[in-house]
């Protein structure tokens, strides 16, 4: 019996639970969406936190009705939603997905479901001054990396010398130019109607930069069920499902019935935005090449800065848990704690952000602190750790001499503490050079942020990513062969 049941009845269950699980997977559509892009388009239920709600939300339930299925949402970064769908990790991706010729090229992209016009937003003050980017040469304009708004100050930083500033999110552009820290925000008319509700003293200029349009994207293998979805949507929109969903959520305009009659009549319809053309991979990466330097050097600089104030402040702290008086200890020990127990991106929200009320550091002065004082937290442990290495023989011998606490530390102690140090002090500064990518979260362009955009941007992020490791090689082996000449420098004396 218990080889019945081991041989045949336990293989047959097994079985039995994989066909079922086929089977439920089958009858599930899987959509991918960033619920931290918040409404209109897909954001927690405040209601039932558990649930998802948004514009988004229904036209997946709606495709997925039209297909027999149910609609199961799965959350994905937004800046990840291509590579996800090319993986297959979920059918379809909805998230105010913009269309574009990379995507089009890597992706099979669905018909357009809603058009949107790229519009200016200013402050309230300077609505009769900015009325166009032209007017705005020389100033900083917000948006959000890798989009149709971002090409157009792309194109409009060469054209009309305004300053682009990118964002992770579509909250803080609006909320920065109402506190003064950029100069006007340039994003679609969805994101900027809840801009300017969310921020008193804001204004959106009427006239249009540019327009795109919302689209669903699926794996390229997947075109039979891109297929199908076209068929679903110009269905909803010839018996007024896909209007009912957008007047629900007080998004239906003009725009609309002209994109769907022309869609329903058969038109294709063509990118009218600033780089929508499709671009060869090393055409792009020759053409981004020099903003990728660019952005190199301003990840050298800020790691340099930011490594020079960790290791003086960490110094300092390790002196102070040395020699201080207990209360000196507690306090320093209690720094290093609180800034090795929490999390270095949480670190830079509350400097540039969380402060701003009370102080406006710039962005580079916030990133530059935000580093400089995490890293001074491990630099300090690293450096107390070294001066008790120090033989107390040695340290009873400069007594003997005559020398003072503070001449042992500078002329015994210190120099040896810093050869046990310097090879700990190396791989901080690497790792402090990959965690300069952080930055990028409050509106510094280093090199790993211009790489998302290269990626985005092309669809791809095989050579853009090659490129970036190359130059983060070329910025932290350098340093490393210093090191270690200086190291068997010192073994050889």
């Amino acid at each position: 019996m218990r080889y019945f049941v081991r041989v045949v009845l336990a293989p047959l269950i097994l079985v039995l639970f994989a066909a079922n699980a086929a089977a439920q997977s089958v009858q599930e559509l899987r959509w991918g969406g960033d619920a931290e892009g918040g409404a209109p388009f897909v954001e927690a239920d405040p209601q039932d936190p558990a649930r998802v709600v948004g514009f988004d939300v229904e036209v997946a339930e709606l495709l997925a009705a039209g297909l027999g299925r149910t609609a199961r949402f799965v959350q994905v970064g937004f800046t990840s939603l291509d590579a996800a769908a090319a993986r297959g990790d979920f059918d379809i991706g909805l998230s105010g997905i913009e269309d574009s010729a990379a995507r089009r090229a890597r992706l099979a992209v669905t018909i357009p479901y809603y058009e949107f016009r790229e519009i200016l937003t200013v402050r309230d003050a300077d609505r009769a001054r900015f009325r166009t980017l032209a007017d705005l040469r020389g100033l900083r304009v917000a948006t959000l990396g890798a989009t149709l708004a971002y090409d157009l100050l792309v194109a409009a930083q060469s054209e009309h010398g305004v300053v682009p500033v990118t964002y992770e999110d579509d909250v803080h552009p609006y909320s920065d130019l109402a506190i003064g820290r950029v100069d006007a925000v340039v994003l679609d008319a969805v994101l900027a109607d809840r801009g300017v509700r969310r921020n008193t003293g804001l204004f959106n200029q009427d006239a249009d930069l540019g327009v795109g349009y919302y689209v669903g994207v699926v794996a390229p293998e997947q075109a039979s069920l891109r297929d199908r979805i076209n068929g679903i949507l110009r269905e909803a929109m010839r018996d007024g499902r896909l209007e009912a969903i957008f007047r629900r959520w007080d998004m239906w305009n003009e725009d609309q019935p002209r994109l769907y009659a022309r869609l329903l009549a058969g038109e294709s319809v063509e990118l009218r935005t600033a780089g929508s053309a499709a671009t060869d991979t090393w055409e792009a990466a020759r053409r981004y090449l020099p903003a990728l330097l660019q952005a190199a050097g301003i990840t050298l600089i800020l790691s340099c800065a930011a490594m020079a104030l960790a290791v003086v402040i960490g110094g300092l702290i390790a002196t102070g848990r040395v020699y201080g008086s207990r209360p000196l200890q507690a306090l320093l020990t209690a720094y290093v704690e609180v800034m090795r127990g929490t999390p270095l991106l949480l670190q830079l929200f509350v400097l540039y952000f969380g402060l701003a009320p009370i102080v406006q550091l710039p962005a580079f002065m916030a990133a530059l602190l935000g580093l400089g004082l995490n890293y001074a937290a491990y630099e300090s442990e690293i450096y107390r750790g070294a001066l008790q290495a120090v033989p107390q023989g040695q340290l009873d011998a400069a007594r003997a001499l005559g020398l003072t606490d503070r001449q042992a530390l500078m002329l015994v102690r210190g120099p040896q503490a810093f050869r046990l140090a310097l090879a700990p002090m190396t791989n901080d500064f690497v790792a402090l050079l990959k965690d300069s990518s952080l930055v990028s979260i409050i509106t510094v362009v280093e090199l790993t942020k211009q790489t998302s955009i290269f990626a985005a941007n092309i669809g791809s992020w095989v050579v853009p990513g090659a490129m970036c490791a190359a130059l983060y090689l070329v910025l932290s082996l350098p340093l490393a062969r210093l090191a270690r000449r200086i190291e068997k420098r010192w073994q050889r004396a």
